[in-house]
């Protein structure tokens, strides 16, 4: 149990007490000095006289408890469980209460079937050139008119901020040295998303990196026709993740909830418009100034030319 640190009685202010006792203190002086009453004062003097210098709080489990369950039980809640049963399916099987079975698995931390089965390890990858791989992703962000209550607190008269719309923050993020060219669109179709790979393309190539592949979800925009033929002009391979693994594309997710936490949620703003300008400003930051933990601390722009060999 964790007592306030600015409670009356506290380990250290039990033992106090019965210090002041051992002084010549009186009980009924010391309980009053300490905020007690003189039962209290008693029972804390017992419990140090039989050797408890500490006077911490004890557990209130009872010490003796004739229905707990045994450790077969236990166990066989568990092999049931993993063989996927659910709680009430298991408590019939074993004829116990919901409730036990219930309080069993979560003390075991089996009462999600997520649990049963030990995560995935996390398998890391880097690609070793500029270019040898982009990954490309697509971010909702709501259209601003006025300050919303993500800054301000709710309230009779404050604006909403609903219904005006979308704006669509599409990236491209290189994998090798996680540069990354952004821009806020109209809308995530395949005409807006094929435009902006092309503007991206064109932007890398002016830094001297040519890409080589280009890493996307299953989003209807990048499987089009129009966003396969521009790969395709560009010599570019097209690679999707699998469905339901956003890690697979964890460079671009990354990215993404950087700029959502340092830009686009990191202060208010009073129109998309300014929202937009900042964007541009942070973005620059990012790719020159910024330290990325996964590059050993190096600006994306300072990891490409150690890449690509420059002098900077």
């Amino acid at each position: 149990m964790n007592v306030h640190k600015n409670a009356r009685l506290t380990p250290a202010g039990r033992v106090l007490l019965v210090q002041r006792i051992d002084q010549g203190w009186s009980m009924a002086r010391a309980a009053e000095a300490g905020g007690v009453s003189m039962r209290t004062g008693y029972r804390w003097l017992g419990r140090y006289r039989t050797g408890d210098r500490q006077l911490a709080d004890r557990s209130s489990a009872p010490r003796r408890c004739p229905h707990r369950l045994a450790a077969a039980q236990i166990e066989r809640i568990a092999q049931l469980r993993r063989q996927r049963l659910t709680g009430p399916a298991i408590a019939k099987a074993l004829g116990l209460a919901r409730s036990t079975v219930g309080l069993v698995l979560r003390r075991l931390g089996l009462n999600r079937l997520a649990l049963l089965e030990p995560k995935p390890p996390v398998i890391r990858y880097e690609r070793e050139r500029p270019g040898e791989m982009i990954h490309l992703d697509i971010k909702k962000l709501g259209k601003i008119n006025g300050i919303g209550h993500r800054f301000l607190p709710r309230g009779p008269g404050m604006h909403a901020n609903k219904g005006h719309g979308w704006d669509f923050l599409h990236v491209a993020v290189d994998d090798a040295s996680r540069l990354a060219y952004t821009e806020i669109l109209p809308s995530e179709g395949q005409v807006d998303t094929t435009a902006f790979l092309n503007r991206a393309l064109g932007w890398f190539g002016r830094l001297g990196v040519t890409v080589e592949r280009a890493m996307t979800d299953n989003g209807s925009a990048y499987r089009s026709r129009l966003f396969a033929a521009a790969l395709k002009q560009a010599g570019a391979r097209h690679i999707r993740t699998r469905p339901y693994t956003p890690r697979t594309n964890g460079k671009a997710e990354r990215f993404i909830q950087s700029c959502l936490r340092e830009w686009a949620y990191a202060r208010p703003y009073q129109s998309s418009t300014q929202r937009s300008y900042a964007a541009a400003e942070w973005n620059n930051d990012y790719n020159l100034i910024r330290p990325h933990a996964g590059i050993a601390g190096l600006s994306p722009f300072q990891r490409l030319n150690n890449l690509l060999g420059n002098d900077i």
